[in-house]
This record gives C-alpha cells, structure tokens and sequence, in this order.
C-alpha cells in the first residue's frame, strides 16, 4: 500500500513537471473561480512586488564575444554556453525585446557569438569603440530605452566587469535589474561570488536562466507552455530524464528522449 502511494505521488510530481496538460485548450477555460491564465503583475494579490513577465521587460547580452568566452574559468565551457543559449531562446519564445552589445570585437575580444546574431537578426547590436561600461556608450543607452522597457535581464562576460558596471549603472539609472547568473561568466568561482554579492548588494536580483523562463511561462496553460517544456527538455539532462520516465509509464511518446 504505501508502495502504491509513493508511485502515485511520483507520477502525479512528474506529471506537474512536464506540463503534459498544457495543449488541452479547454482547461484555459475550466479554472476554479480567481485562477489566473496570463501572467500577474505582482507577486501576491493587492501587493507591491511586480513580477516579470513577457509585457515589462527586456534582455541584454553583454560582450557574450568569442575572444572573452576563453576568459570563462568559473563553469565548464559547454555548460556555460548552453546555457546562455537556452535565456536567447527563453526570450525568443516570448518575444522579449532584446539588445545586443560588443566591446572591442576586431580586437581579441572578437565578435559576438554567432548564434545570438541569427536568432535575434533585428536586435539592435551595438558595437563599442572603447567604453568598458556599456552604460557609458549613448547609443546602447538609446537602444535600451526604445525597448520602452524598466526591467531588464542581464547577462555577459565577464561577471566582475562587462556585467557588474552596467548593472551598477542601471540601477542608479533607476531600472529594476535582473541578472542571469549562469549566462554570466568570468575567471573563477570566487570572484563570480563575489561580483554577484556586490550587484545584490545594490539592489540588483539575481536568478538562472530557469527561474527566467518559468517566471516568463508563469501557467504552463499558457500559449508557450509546450514550447517551455521542449526547451526544458533540450537544456536540463535531468528534465529530459523525467519526461522520458512518464513516457515510458504512460505509453506517451513525446518525451522520449532520443
């Protein structure tokens, strides 16, 4: 009996995990009395928290260059860079306005990793001639304020530098900054520990690229839900893992993982 219980409860976490409901359009339509499909403005009714959500915000990629990715010693590089792939495709799937940036590129830096250009070709990419702090470059400052947005997700290379001036600078701008911590990287764990205390410490949120995407989806009744879950899926071994599990119960294809 109890047995039976604890597989009950797995199934039912897995299930919840994937979202396997999310493409049956009649639940969007069945929710108790006050259940929100969407994406809530604040944290809890009648409070003051504002969220993230697909409406508000805006996402940076600062000198994510192919010359600077050798200077990323704090994670390994092939996790490092699926990861900065899977927040582009987070802000792909929602459609978020984004701005991209370079400092130095025909120098050692190099140039922006091509990936990020031909996912976003009508981001505008804004190439500095010397400004170590993008911020201090009037034509990225241009670029942020047409996206109309006061919330903004961030992330670059190096942590200490490229991501931590402008985050400074944003703050005092009066942006409600959001930095992706494991699109971010620099020399060694220490001082990206201690570059994320110091933008914390000024007011600045720190997350990962998954508690990104999850705030964007918010109800995996939502229209990316299926979307959220394929790329969930393609960027968490361990996602991928579950959803392979449920298919194999449920006799559900879908998340097999090949």
């Amino acid at each position: 009996m109890k047995n039976t219980i604890k597989y009950g409860m797995m199934m039912t976490a897995l299930a919840a995990i994937a979202g396997w409901t999310i493409a049956q359009e009649e639940e969007k339509a069945m929710g108790a009395e006050g259940d929100t499909v969407g994406h809530p403005e604040k944290w809890a009714p009648g409070g003051e928290r504002e969220r993230l959500t697909p409406e508000n915000c805006a996402v940076l990629f600062v000198d994510h260059q192919a010359g600077l990715m050798n200077l990323v010693d704090n994670v390994e590089m092939d996790r490092y860079k699926a990861d900065v792939m899977a927040k582009a495709k987070t802000a792909k799937l929602h459609g978020l306005p984004v701005v991209l940036t370079t400092s130095a590129e025909n120098g050692p830096n190099g140039p922006k990793l091509p990936e990020l250009v031909e996912m976003f070709p009508d981001a505008p990419l804004i190439s500095r001639n010397g400004q170590i702090n993008a911020w201090d470059d009037p034509n990225f400052r241009a670029a942020v304020e047409a996206t109309g947005r006061k919330k903004v997700v961030v992330s670059g290379i190096t942590t200490d530098v490229c991501v931590a001036f402008v985050t400074l600078s944003m703050l005092e701008a009066g942006y409600d900054v959001y930095v992706v911590v494991d699109a971010s990287g620099t020399t060694n764990p220490l001082v990206q520990q201690a570059s994320l205390m110091r933008m914390a410490a000024a007011g600045a949120e720190m997350g990962n690229w998954f508690a990104f995407a999850c705030e964007m989806l918010n109800d995996w009744r939502n229209p990316e839900g299926a979307g959220s879950a394929g790329l969930f899926k393609d960027h968490m071994p361990g996602y991928a893992e579950a959803m392979a599990s449920h298919a194999a119960f449920s006799g559900d294809n879908s998340g097999k993982v090949e």
